[in-house]
């Protein structure tokens, strides 16, 4: 399961609390084929809605909608598309979605042809009433596809999903379910500090050190480079990224499972990926541990949230004074004594311990106010309201009674 997930709004229903969880599974390559014949008929579908889309756009000065595509789009599954009548719907879909994403009237036209510098890599999305899950297998299309199943997909249920092609040309299954969440095992509250020498620095004193996934590979990536070996560059990326992948869901599942609540520093990673620490900031990986914490700290009731870092290293976790390492010149040094009270302070140890701080004051703040906002309502509305849509998964820490608050 890689997939960047957004945190999605809770549902409560019957009494539990179900948020949305995207799973992805490999694809058997047997079905290699079958897929790919279905993923030129997406492209086909795409160009025709962005080729419809434009017309339009020059002759009538507006810009179709999802709803307007599916009277053109209407009854291809009978002209001779092989693809589900959903599929073709949630094609045109996407495209509307992503025009307004990008705020541009013209999109990439996607490619089929494998030989093509622009080839578009396999995509087919569908409707979770176009799949259904039987034996262990999904059907589609009349087709069972076998999968490596190991979520137990066939007690959840399907709200949407897609097929998708890795550049070695694999086929994965990412589908969109209803997970009901699970109240957090862990009671305490940390903070985290991000970095490049320790990936993450805890409130705690721990510190998980970062591994080298990119680095480590990097004499053999080039050695294939120079050899022209492009089979071979895929591989070892692949092998890069799933060493990455697989570190950082060991860490953020160990995190989530020992706290009920976790405050992680607001690291720009995206601008220090400009500098020359460009190659260590994105292998440490930062943004995606911290998208794994958010999604699965909702699934787990565990409170996430991403908080300022700004001065936590200058300032003493002890008695708030401004008397850290400043500048340029401070950046070496690792360990400092307070001038206000005299504790001596590990660098990232102290970060961590303001970053804590830092959250449970928001915390504290935003609930207070919530928790006034719902006294001050009259009583009579009580029996009638509804609950709140974003009290529980992930956001609400006292149901797993975290001490520290």
């Amino acid at each position: 399961m890689s997939n960047q997930q957004v945190r999605a709004q809770p549902i409560r229903r019957s009494g539990s609390i179900v948020v949305k969880r995207v799973l992805r599974m490999r694809v058997k390559d047997k079905h290699g084929a079958f897929l790919r014949g279905q993923a030129r008929e997406v492209n086909l579908v795409w160009n025709y809605s962005q080729d419809l889309s434009l017309k339009v756009l020059k002759r009538e000065g507006r810009f179709m909608s999802a709803y307007d595509m599916a009277a053109y789009t209407k009854g291809a599954s009978k002209e001779g598309l092989s693809l589900h009548s959903q599929t073709v719907q949630a094609v045109s879909e996407e495209y509307c979605t992503r025009r307004r994403q990008f705020k541009k009237a013209k999109l990439r036209w996607r490619v089929s042809d494998r030989n093509s510098s622009q080839y578009s890599l396999g995509w087919i999305p569908f409707k979770g009433s176009a799949v259904t899950i039987r034996n262990g297998q999904l059907h589609y299309q009349g087709k069972p596809i076998s999968l490596w199943d190991s979520f137990g997909i066939r007690d959840l249920k399907i709200r949407c999903g897609s097929f998708s092609e890795d550049s070695r040309g694999r086929w994965y299954v990412n589908l969109t379910v209803d997970v009901e969440v699970r109240h957090a095992s862990g009671t305490s509250a940390v903070g985290i500090d991000l970095g490049l020498k320790e990936l993450a620095t805890l409130s705690t004193g721990e510190k998980i050190q970062a591994e080298r996934f990119y680095r480590d590979l990097e004499p053999a990536l080039a050695r294939a480079q120079r050899a022209n070996k492009k089979g071979r560059v895929k591989a070892i990326h692949a092998k890069i990224a799933n060493r990455r992948k697989d570190f950082l869901h060991k860490l953020s599942t160990w995190l989530v499972k020992q706290h009920g609540a976790i405050f992680v520093g607001d690291v720009d990673a995206s601008a220090l990926a400009q500098t020359r620490m460009a190659k260590s900031v994105l292998d440490a990986g930062w943004s995606m541990l911290c998208t794994q914490l958010q999604y699965k700290g909702d699934g787990a009731g565990c409170w996430v949230q991403v908080v300022s870092e700004k001065y936590s290293t200058q300032t003493c976790s002890h008695c708030g004074i401004r008397s850290g390492p400043k500048g340029l010149t401070g950046l070496k040094v690792r360990s400092w004594i307070c001038h206000g009270c005299g504790t001596e302070h590990d660098r990232d140890t102290n970060a961590a311990q303001n970053i804590l701080r830092q959250g449970l004051s928001e915390w504290m703040s935003t609930h207070s106010s919530a928790a006034e906002a719902k006294a001050s309502e009259p009583a009579v509305n009580e029996d009638v309201r509804a609950p709140r849509a974003s009290s529980g998964v992930g956001h609400d820490p006292l149901a797993a009674g975290i001490p520290g608050l």
